[in-house]
């Protein structure tokens, strides 16, 4: 996809999803770290279910330390793998309260330092939560820089570092969440709704229907 398609791609999705951001409930860089945690093969949703429970009890490091593993399995137990992202939370409120402060740190090796975050988690707090123009790869996106032609990759790295180069600069900030929005509820998975796609004409996916005019944002 050349530079001219990229920088109207990402012009028309910025006109369509005016407020890109995370759909992770979360008050706080530390309540959306432990939301992320919690996401991994695991929907938006059902996180924000359980949390709504948690967050009200315990919302700081110390306060879900204080939990321990079995406590804090009681609210996250309607997750996937919650048995396993449990030891990891407690393990990364420990970290957080010992070596940080009770801070979360706002730089890459910091985060992946703490157990359970690895360099997508990372992304997404370093956007998120201090401002970072960094892309989190998870299935919508890599899907879309497949699926499109804006960043064909075999690995989840190798598509984050050709849509870092490909990607329009004044768009970097927005690019992980206006991706992950359009592949969620338009170019979804199995059935990606063309007849609803803003960018259907700039598309560069082989199996995609053959259309008349779709409604372009202006």
């Amino acid at each position: 996809m050349n530079a001219k398609k990229r920088q109207e791609l990402f012009r028309r999705l910025s006109i369509a999803i005016p407020e890109p951001t995370t759909e992770l409930v979360h008050h706080s860089t530390f309540e959306l770290l432990i939301a992320v945690i919690l996401s991994a093969q695991a929907t938006d949703k059902g996180v924000n279910i359980a949390t709504a429970k948690l967050f009200p009890v315990a919302n700081t490091p110390q306060a879900i330390f204080n939990l321990g593993v079995e406590g804090l399995e009681d609210y996250i137990k309607t997750i996937g793998l919650y048995r396993s992202k449990a030891k990891n939370v407690i393990a990364t409120c420990r970290m957080l309260v010992e070596h940080y402060d009770g801070q979360v740190p706002d730089t890459r090796e910091g985060l992946e330092s703490l157990p359970g975050v690895g360099r997508k988690t990372a992304n997404v707090i370093l956007n998120t939560a201090f401002g970072q123009p960094t892309i989190a790869v998870d299935t919508h996106i890599f899907r879309l820089g497949n699926r499109i032609g804006i960043a064909p990759g075999k690995t989840p790295l190798e598509v984050e570092t050709k849509l870092m180069k490909a990607v329009p600069k004044e768009y970097l900030h927005d690019a992980h969440h206006l991706l992950i929005l359009h592949g969620r509820y338009v170019c979804v998975a199995r059935r990606p709704k063309c007849e609803a796609c803003v960018i259907y004409d700039l598309c560069e996916y082989g199996a995609k229907p053959t259309m008349g005019p779709v409604p372009v944002a202006v």
